[in-house]
């Protein structure tokens, strides 16, 4: 096929270098959704201002090691530095830090799902989630999904799980002060 592919004579190794393009490509457009955050304020005079705290978006693959006593830790590790593969959970780290020079009210923050990833949670208890595209926000629990019922046109509601996550958004009800920085974070599994 490509002259890449033609230096393997057996299945499993070109099994391994195909496996490795997949988890390269998934990585770059996981890392680019990441990268894609949405900040917004409640007025509009400050949306100027929003746009000068500054935000920075890191992704890792969380790896369970144990150690010389057999005790499990969680590490976070670089997507270089593994090969990610379907059922691997991720940590997003979302920084921030106030360049305005003023303080900065009613701040948010609004991360999409990447579609290669299934959310599992946000470390932040007053981080809210959508299940509609970022049109409608609260608590995972808070969240119905209404559905169709095949042959019927009866509607049925059934409570959002973390499959039907679409948005993560942070509502700052506080403040930032000037240079005030901080880290949000949410985790996923490789879809």
């Amino acid at each position: 096929m490509f002259g890449l592919f033609e230096k393997f004579e057996n299945s499993s190794d070109t099994k391994l270098l195909l496996t490795g393009l997949f988890s390269a490509i998934l990585i770059s457009t996981i890392a680019i959704i990441a990268s894609f955050v949405i900040v917004s304020s409640k007025a509009s005079a400050q949306a100027a201002v929003q746009n000068q705290v500054s935000l920075t978006s890191k992704l890792f693959v969380i790896r369970t090691e144990t150690n010389a006593d057999g005790v499990e830790k969680d590490v976070l590790k670089t997507p270089n530095d593994v090969v990610v593969i379907p059922g691997d959970r991720l940590k997003f780290i979302l920084s921030y830090r106030n360049e305005t020079g003023q303080i900065v009210e009613g701040f948010k923050a609004t991360n999409p799902m990447p579609g290669a990833v299934q959310f599992s949670q946000v470390t932040e208890k007053w981080a809210e989630v959508s299940i509609d595209g970022g049109k409608n926000w609260g608590k995972l629990e808070d969240l119905t999904v209404e559905t169709k019922l095949p042959d019927s046109d009866t509607v049925a509601k059934r409570a959002a799980g973390i499959a039907d996550v679409t948005h993560v958004r942070w509502v700052f009800d506080k403040s930032i002060a000037i240079n005030e920085s901080g880290e949000l974070s949410f985790e996923g599994v490789v879809k």
